[in-house]
């Protein structure tokens, strides 16, 4: 009979009739009744009462009985401690069992038990389970530690448990070998900082020896873990690959990684497949593209990724989204096996996205004319979405191969003329984009586009084609009877239809003035004085304002030439798809976003990256590299290369210009004129006749300058804030002094310090202390590159020498154009010291708060309009809890460290602020503060931050506590 007749009685006084079973003389009569215990817990029933009881059948022979009782303990020794202490003497017992199972089942056991009371007592059974004789042991003990190390890393560090598992490494048993991997990568992830797999060429080997033998869950773990391996040295760096690229290799290693790797290519199991490419993709970054090896290895690379997709669909679905990664780093890998991509009737639709977006990334001159063919047909099968995409995909081809162009285009002719709606409308919206890829070339098609007007009811196909009638009106006879139609429903059109709309009008009225002169007022004043959208409204007012001041500059702004669209404008950005090809095979590679956009808290996210490549490579493929005719002076040397993170990032943050307010200029060719006519006042409402109305009425020239700012009295002066200069001293949070350099490790010397920051100054504010028994001079300071660049701004000067005992301090101005690259943490700075006694070096952290620069206050509109625009994954969530302080002092404390209060509301009884900072290289973060009320003396807060840089939200959050509790 089976034991799903344990689950089925629901007696009462079932407890007091199993607590007689469990106290049974007879063996059978006790492991029934734990068995009913156990069928009892698991469907939900309160059983704890029986705990001493359960416990008490620890002590018998029966492996099944004690799996049972020990299954028991898990689940209830966190909800009775005091209970769980009972045990331990049993486990100590059981670790010393003559049957291997038997210790490793209380080894396994006392992992799990997860009570803080009990883990000093398990700390010597564990020891001797991890030198146990039996491998089953070791292996299961070293898992052990991992989960020691979670409940309490202090004890396992101090109990030299990482020691032993580091020499486990070395273990004749490769699955002993392969857990030891596991536990150290997990303690490792957790504590970033620790450097607990410290690899080096002879633990590789040891490695790699391991790796032929284990079973494949073991060989992930150590495929993962050489993927995090990064050279020290070039000669380390030449042990990766076989003796034909180097010939330099250390002795007594293996000479190639890369070599013993590869045979995991043709594993059954994908997730083994994915760990290898991972490993390989890496050190192919350090091998220059001329060498034959580097081509070697792309072909061994291409047949196991194309075996991945004749696994089932889910299976096929992860390894196109890791593929799609590798594409974009490497497309010539799979560049001849485009026919594997072309989709199947029978794939599920997900799948056959995805193998589209491939087709269009590996789409060359060379197999352009297939590409076609098979896109053509998609857009006849019944799926819509992937019809559309289909659509998409002709356009994209045309923009990335120009060679294939016309062909495309033709094609999407071809299409229009089914006359079936929505691929018509996907049609239109592509060709749109090829117009601005190839401008003066295929016009002579918008014909064929007008005949399909009536029939487009998609906001994105109607603007396309307000677009393009707008963008070609002078080839259009009935350009203007044709916006006219779209006018008359323009309240019920959506936005983007309404601004598209207004500006084709504004364009038609600048090439034929006479003709549209009345449609030009009438789009106009739908426009800004019938819309309630904002954004509508104030292009409507700016276009109003210069054409009603000066059309020749209204011309250039809305007829400018328009910059020709990018190739491949869905890429994802280097830095980001560096880091992911670090993560293929996790749920990095298929979410497309790095471990830190979705797992929360900080806990377990290390930021990876691929190493720089070879000198020979970057020389012939780096994009960063000056033009030949540019100077090098001229190369903004505060600004990182592309390949760097946070160059990367400078580029991309669009932050706002400087606060405050603009200067005057006397060259511009419109005079002192307002652009908005009444100044800000009249915009919001309190002039209506003087914005020029249908006329075009020129406005007065007495209108207050915009280099004034609005009157006191506009409700608008705050906005600006004018008030508040750059140069006020602010009183920023100033940590006491550390000790940074113990005299012990610097021959005498001790160094503490600490960080401020005054009326826009940054200083390191240095106590050197002499604690030898000779003089000091010839004192001298320097910093390693840092992620902010920060560098001394004048030498350390020690006037007179320093004798035994004395102590001086230093005040040592600090500047942020130094050279930048990016550290782990990102606010480490390593500092050498020299003196006439040696050269000493120390790393400490500086508060990134010394790096939030006065002018960081932004204005309210483009505070809303930036947090909108930085995407929702870039959002981070933090707690302060117990802050001593309300809402203005909390606003206070913070703007005299240059986070400044944007904006204040209170919602349902919280405030809430709005805050802005700005980095010294001119990253900006945006912050919302919800300050809930605790007790009355003490108030939480809940802090969002939003940045383009969102491994510098961390940091912020630090900064915020610090100076909010201090």
């Amino acid at each position: 009979m089976t034991d799903s007749k344990y689950f089925t009685t629901t007696k009462k006084g079932e407890i007091f009739e199993l607590k007689a079973e469990l106290n049974s003389d007879k063996k059978e009569k006790k492991k029934e009744a734990v068995k009913k215990v156990i069928a009892s817990m698991t469907v939900g029933k309160d059983v704890s009462a029986l705990f001493p009881d359960v416990v008490n059948c620890m002590q018998t022979d029966n492996l099944e009985l004690k799996k049972l009782v020990y299954l028991y303990l898990m689940n209830y020794a966190k909800s009775q401690p005091d209970m769980a202490i009972m045990a331990v003497n049993t486990f100590v017992k059981d670790c010393e069992d003559p049957n291997p199972l038997i210790r490793a089942l209380a080894v396994r056991t006392m992992g799990c038990i997860r009570v803080d009371k009990i883990t000093e007592y398990l700390c010597e059974p564990l020891r001797k389970c991890l030198k146990d004789e039996d491998p089953y042991v070791r292996k299961t003990a070293a898992v052990c530690v991992a989960k020691l190390h979670d409940i309490n890393a202090q004890l396992v560090e101090d109990q030299g448990f990482l020691d032993t598992l580091k020499d486990l490494i070395s273990d004749s048993n490769p699955m002993v070998v392969a857990n030891a991997v596991a536990a150290l990568s997990e303690i490792a992830e957790s504590h970033p900082s620790s450097n607990l797999l410290d690899l080096n060429p002879q633990s590789i080997n040891k490695l790699l020896t391991a790796l032929n033998e284990c079973t494949e869950w073991g060989q992930i773990f150590i495929l993962d873990c050489l993927a995090n391996y990064t050279p020290k040295d070039d000669r380390e760096a030449q042990s990766c690959f076989p003796l034909s690229v180097s010939p330099i290799c250390p002795l007594g290693t293996d000479p190639s990684i890369c070599e013993r790797v590869t045979p995991r290519l043709s594993h059954a199991n994908s997730a083994v497949v994915l760990s290898a490419v991972k490993v390989l993709m890496k050190f192919m970054e350090m091998l220059s593209k001329d060498l034959d090896y580097y081509g070697t290895l792309l072909k061994k690379l291409a047949p196991p990724l194309v075996t991945l997709l004749s696994a089932e669909p889910e299976l096929q679905y992860v390894a196109l989204r890791n593929i799609n990664l590798i594409v974009q780093k490497r497309p010539e890998i799979l560049k001849h096996e485009m026919k594997v991509f072309f989709v199947k009737y029978n794939d599920p639709i997900y799948v056959k996205l995805e193998k589209l977006d491939i087709m269009i990334r590996l789409a060359s001159q060379a197999n352009i004319a297939q590409v076609l063919a098979e896109l053509k047909e998609y857009a006849t099968e019944v799926d819509v979405d992937f019809v559309r995409k289909a659509v998409r995909a002709i356009g994209r081809c045309a923009i990335k191969v120009e060679q294939s162009a016309e062909r495309c285009v033709s094609t999407l002719l071809d299409l229009i003329q089914t006359k079936v709606n929505y691929v018509v409308q996907e049609a239109i919206v592509v060709i749109k984009d090829i117009f601005r890829k190839y401008p003066n070339k295929y016009e002579s098609v918008i014909a064929t586009l007008c005949e399909n007007l009536d029939s487009l009811d998609e906001p994105e196909a109607r603007a396309a084609m307000i677009w393009i009638v707008g963008e070609y009106a002078e080839r259009i006879d009935n350009a203007d009877e044709l916006l006219e139609s779209f006018l008359e429903g323009f309240h019920d059109e959506s936005t983007q239809v309404q601004l598209q709309l207004l500006t084709a009008i504004v364009k038609l009225f600048l090439k034929k003035p006479t003709e549209t002169q009345e449609l030009v007022q009438q789009v106009l004043s739908l426009a800004t004085q019938d819309s309630d959208n904002p954004d509508l409204r104030d292009r409507g007012y700016i276009y109003w304002r210069l054409l009603s001041t000066d059309p020749v500059a209204a011309k250039e702004v809305v007829l400018a030439e328009k910059p020709l669209i990018s190739e491949e404008t869905d890429l994802i950005e280097p830095t980001l798809l560096d880091e992911l090809i670090c993560y293929i095979g996790t749920l990095a590679s298929v979410y497309h976003k790095p471990p830190s956009a979705f797992v929360e808290g900080g806990r377990g996210v290390v930021h990876k990256s691929l190493p720089p490549r070879t000198a020979s490579s970057e020389s012939t493929e780096s994009p960063e590299t000056a033009p030949a005719g540019v100077p090098s002076s001229e190369q903004p040397d505060v600004i990182p290369a592309q390949g760097d993170l946070l160059g990367d990032l400078l580029n991309l943050d669009l932050g706002p210009p400087v606060s405050g307010p603009p200067l005057a200029s006397s060259s511009v060719q419109m005079g002192a004129v307002d652009l908005l006519g009444g100044g800000l006042d009249s915009l919001m409402g309190d002039e209506p006749e003087g914005i020029g109305g249908p006329n075009f009425v020129t406005p007065p020239a007495a209108a207050v300058p915009a280099n004034l700012g609005a009157p006191m009295g506009s409700g608008l002066s705050d906005l600006f804030d004018l008030t508040s200069g750059v140069g006020t001293l602010s009183g920023s949070y100033v940590a006491p002094k550390a000790i940074w350099l113990p005299a012990m490790k610097a021959k005498g010397l001790e160094i503490s310090g600490t960080f401020t920051r005054q009326v826009g100054s940054i200083s390191m504010d240095l106590q050197l202390t002499n604690k030898a028994l000779q003089v000091m001079t010839d004192f001298a300071i320097q910093f390693n590159r840092n992620s902010f660049g920060l560098a001394p701004a004048a030498p350390l000067q020690v006037h007179a020498p320093l004798s035994p005992n004395q102590t001086v301090e230093i005040s040592l101005p600090l500047n942020t154009v130094g050279s930048v690259m990016k550290m782990e943490p990102l606010n480490n700075l390593q500092v050498a010291v020299k003196n006439n006694i040696d050269v000493f070096y120390f790393s400490t952290l500086y508060p990134l708060h010394i790096l939030f620069v006065e002018d960081g206050k932004m204005d309210r509109q483009m505070f809303l309009a930036t947090w909108k625009d930085i995407p929702n994954e870039n959002e981070a969530q933090f707690q302060i809890r117990d802050c001593p302080l309300n809402a203005e002092a909390v606003s206070s404390r913070l703007q005299s460290s240059n986070i400044f209060t944007v904006a204040k509301r209170n919602v349902e009884g919280q405030d809430m602020l709005y805050q802005s900072l700005k980095l010294t290289n001119g990253i900006w973060v945006l912050a919302e503060l919800r300050i809930q009320p605790g007790n009355p003396s003490f108030t939480h807060l809940q802090l969002s931050l939003k940045c383009r840089a969102p491994e510098v939200s961390q940091h912020v959050y630090q900064a915020y506590e610090t100076i909010l509790k201090n």
